[in-house]
C-alpha cells in the first residue's frame, strides 16, 4: 500500500485513540465507575438521576401517536434480528473451522447496561434494550461478513461506499490483480486465522 495512504490510516488509528481516551475522561466526570464488570453511580449522582425519570403515565400522555403507531413496525424487525443472529453464529461455527478462520465472540457485540440509568422509565430501558439487541446483531453479522469476505475475496469495490468494515482499508484496490493474489495471501495468513 501506498505511503501516503498508510500515513492517513495510522493517524486515523491515532485518532481513534485519543477519542477513546477523551469518552473515557468524559464517563469519569458523570461519577461512574466500572468495576469487576459492575456499573455504580455515586449516590448525588444517582439522586439526580432519579429526579429526572419520567414517570410511565407522563411519558405515555406526552408521546406522539404516530410514534406509538409506528412503534409495532420496529418491533417486527424481532424475529427477522433474531433468526440473522442464529443463522450468522451457526455459519461461523461450521464454516470458519473449515476456512481456517478465528471464531468471532459474539459477546463483544452486545451490551445490556442502560438499564441501570435511574432516569429511564421501564419503556425506555425495554426500547435501549431492544435497540442494543439491533446494533449488536448488525455488527457482529458485519465481523463475520468481513472476516468471510477477507478470506475469500479483499478486493476494494470501484464505488464508494457510505460505510464500510475496518478490513476493507487493507483490501486490494479494485481492478489491481497482482495486488489481490498478495493482499488473499495476506490476508490468509494474517491474525484473524487460526494458527
Amino acid at each position: 500500500m501506498d505511503q501516503n495512504i498508510n500515513a492517513l490510516i495510522e493517524r486515523i488509528r491515532m485518532l481513534e485513540a485519543e477519542l477513546e481516551a477523551e469518552m473515557a475522561r468524559r464517563m469519569a466526570g458523570l461519577e461512574v465507575t466500572i468495576t469487576d464488570g459492575r456499573i455504580r453511580f455515586e449516590q448525588d449522582m444517582l439522586r439526580r438521576h432519579r429526579e429526572l425519570k419520567l414517570g410511565l403515565w407522563t411519558y405515555l400522555r406526552s408521546a406522539n401517536p404516530w410514534v406509538a403507531l409506528t412503534a409495532p413496525l420496529i418491533y417486527s424487525l424481532l424475529l427477522p434480528l433474531i433468526l440473522t443472529d442464529v443463522f450468522v453464529t451457526a455459519y461461523q461455527y461450521v464454516c470458519f473451522p473449515v476456512y481456517g478462520i478465528k471464531r468471532v465472540d459474539r459477546g463483544s457485540f452486545f451490551a445490556f447496561d442502560r438499564h441501570h440509568l435511574a432516569y429511564l422509565n421501564l419503556i425506555e430501558k425495554v426500547n435501549c434494550a431492544y435497540c442494543s439487541y439491533a446494533n449488536g446483531v448488525i455488527a457482529y453479522a458485519m465481523e463475520v461478513g468481513s472476516l468471510t469476505e477477507a478470506h475469500w475475496c479483499p478486493i476494494k469495490h470501484a464505488h464508494r461506499l457510505q460505510k464500510v468494515h475496518a478490513r476493507y482499508i487493507d483490501f486490494a484496490d479494485y481492478g489491481d490483480a497482482q495486488g489481490y493474489k498478495a493482499k488473499l495471501d495476506e490476508m490468509n495468513k494474517s491474525d484473524h486465522k487460526v494458527s
